[in-house]
């Protein structure tokens, strides 16, 4: 058994597992099926659900880190889906993608407006620091991107990992938080590393260990069933 492993009611181990928050864009089960192809359990969720929502997930996995999905929205707008505060209270690692991304350095006082234009197909990203979930990346990496509003400025306590030409802020990492940002969508495919660049996130920041399996969530639907 990994030293990260929990049991459950029943004497069955749970899996260590990353909550997705989902805004609304339309990559967010992609994302948890990548993350599952992995062997790390995920589970999607409102993106308005409170800290105690995702700590009662505990009944059936380990909550090592959050991924915030994308969203056709705009954070400068008042309508926009909000994030918890408390969720980043939490203290788990946490990966913003797109307006995930916008969304963190929203939050912490930077500048999010509409871009001098769209940045949507593949693009090359200029990585400026290959640490983090960009660990192991080269100068120049090929990623796709679909957004209008871009991050022109972090605050001094993030550092800026990635640019594009459109981009000044396409990556960031808190410098001493868990709160990681990529303005692109590592999860399709066009990303030529992007499965690398999850796996960074899974693995080596969350610390994931890859026990899942598919028929695990198979056995336990059975089992509920059989209590009912």
């Amino acid at each position: 058994m990994s030293p990260s492993a929990a049991v459950a009611g029943g004497g069955q181990v749970k899996p260590d597992g990353i909550v997705i928050l989902d805004f609304g864009g339309q990559y967010c089960h992609l994302i948890a099926r990548r993350i599952r192809e992995m062997n790390v359990y995920s589970e999607i969720l409102p993106c308005d659900a409170s800290p105690e929502e995702i700590e009662a997930l505990d009944g059936v996995m380990r909550v090592r880190g959050i991924i915030l999905s994308g969203s056709p929205a705009s954070v400068r707008r008042e309508d926009a889906p909000k994030l918890d505060e408390g969720v980043l209270g939490l203290g788990l690692p946490v990966l913003g993608l797109c307006y995930g991304h916008q969304l963190i350095a929203h939050m912490h006082g930077g500048e999010v407006r509409r871009g001098e234009r769209r940045e949507y197909g593949i693009t090359e990203a200029f990585i400026d620091r290959p640490v983090g979930v960009l660990g192991g990346m080269a100068p120049v990496e090929r990623v796709w991107m679909s957004h209008g509003d871009t991050v022109f400025s972090v605050p001094d306590e993030f550092e800026v990992l990635a640019h594009t030409e459109v981009s000044p802020v396409a990556a960031f990492r808190h410098r001493s938080r868990p709160l990681h940002g990529l303005q692109w969508h590592p999860e399709v495919v066009h990303t030529e590393k992007g499965r690398e660049m999850l796996r960074n996130f899974v693995f080596d920041i969350c610390r994931c260990q890859p026990t899942w399996r598919p028929e695990d969530a198979v056995e336990r639907a059975v089992r509920e069933i059989r209590e009912v």
